[in-house]
């Protein structure tokens, strides 16, 4: 395999820009999302492939934060470089979010080889930042080794993470929740690995076992996703969840499996960008005068809403087709 994955990372051999000046950057991409600035990035697929995207994902309360923060310290151990993008759930009605999952992994702050950045979802619906991608972006391509990603949650709306990571480690409780209702919610099929965490529960060795038969039941190709447990408050088991998670990279990057998964990536965020940019302009036509010229075209009455949608999908995709009504 390529030793790239392994190899240890000079700090400041390869820094480009400073923890302040990162986090300047980020911001920048988070207010270009708002406003829809253009920003030159570079392709998903050219990210360099010593780095590892690693997701950190599953429902609120099963201790996403902590087990972040024991695996910050694995991989500190390996003299690896950590980037960590806690993304945090905001107020429907202010905007604003706590921010507070730096709080749990405080003990790194003053580790010059540690960046981490919180982010509030806003109103992105898939459980991470809009900006996550270019901040991901920015950390690989200043010499980070592994970018752990820790979302808002899991459910059947939050599975964004599965087109950003290259590794994605679900976060279960004993007792939150049995294996149907995760199939339902297609949880089953996002995960690389499966984490029980607060393994000293009595329900945790039940809910590993209805995992495992789950995940054997849907079982059709490929290598089957593990099942640990951990209590993260004390570090148990995570060593073993390590071993897990960076084996698994290095499988993905020797059989080639990485770069397919980066490239269902890129065109995963094609679409996402593609779907923004035709909603703005959609938007702006919808409240401009030849959408009004269009809806008094007739009198009210003789307007359906059909007949009026499919004039109105007409009248605007002309646009894309002829570059001076743009």
């Amino acid at each position: 395999m390529d030793g790239s994955v392994t190899e240890k990372s000079d700090w400041a051999a390869q820094t480009k820009l400073s923890d302040r000046d990162m986090g300047k950057a980020i911001s920048r991409a988070e207010r270009a999302d708002d406003t829809g600035e253009s920003l030159d990035e570079s392709l998903w697929t050219t990210l360099p492939t010593k780095t590892q995207i690693i997701g950190v994902t599953g429902p609120p309360g099963a201790g996403k934060s902590t087990l972040a923060d024991k695996l910050i310290a694995c991989a500190r151990a390996q003299g690896l470089k950590v980037g960590v993008l806690a993304i945090d759930p905001s107020s429907p009605f202010s905007g604003g979010a706590i921010l507070g999952d730096r709080v749990r992994m405080g003990g790194h702050a003053a580790d010059p080889n540690v960046f981490i950045r919180s982010m509030g979802s806003r109103t992105n619906l898939g459980g991470l930042a809009a900006a996550t991608r270019s901040a991901v972006r920015l950390l690989a391509e200043n010499g980070v080794d592994v970018v752990i990603l820790e979302t808002v949650g899991v459910g059947q709306a939050e599975l964004e993470i599965m087109h950003v990571a290259d590794t994605v480690i679900v976060v279960v409780v004993p007792g939150l929740g049995d294996a149907v209702q995760m199939s339902k919610a297609g949880i089953l099929e996002i995960a690389d690995a499966f984490v029980v965490n607060q393994s000293d529960r009595p329900e945790a060795k039940r809910t590993k076992a209805e995992l495992e038969q789950a995940l054997m039941i849907g079982h059709k190709e490929g290598e089957m996703t593990t099942v640990t447990m951990t209590q993260a408050t004390n570090g148990d088991g995570v060593d073993e969840l390590w071993k897990i998670v960076r084996s698994h990279f290095e499988r993905q990057v020797a059989s080639g499996v990485l770069s397919a998964r980066r490239l269902v990536g890129q065109r995963q965020e094609i679409s996402d960008q593609v779907k923004k940019k035709i909603f703005r302009d959609l938007h702006a036509w919808l409240s401009g005068e030849e959408f009004l010229r269009l809806l008094h075209s007739k009198s009210s009455g003789a307007w359906t809403v059909n007949d009026l949608t499919t004039r109105a999908s007409a009248a605007f995709l002309d646009r894309f087709r002829d570059p001076t009504r743009m």
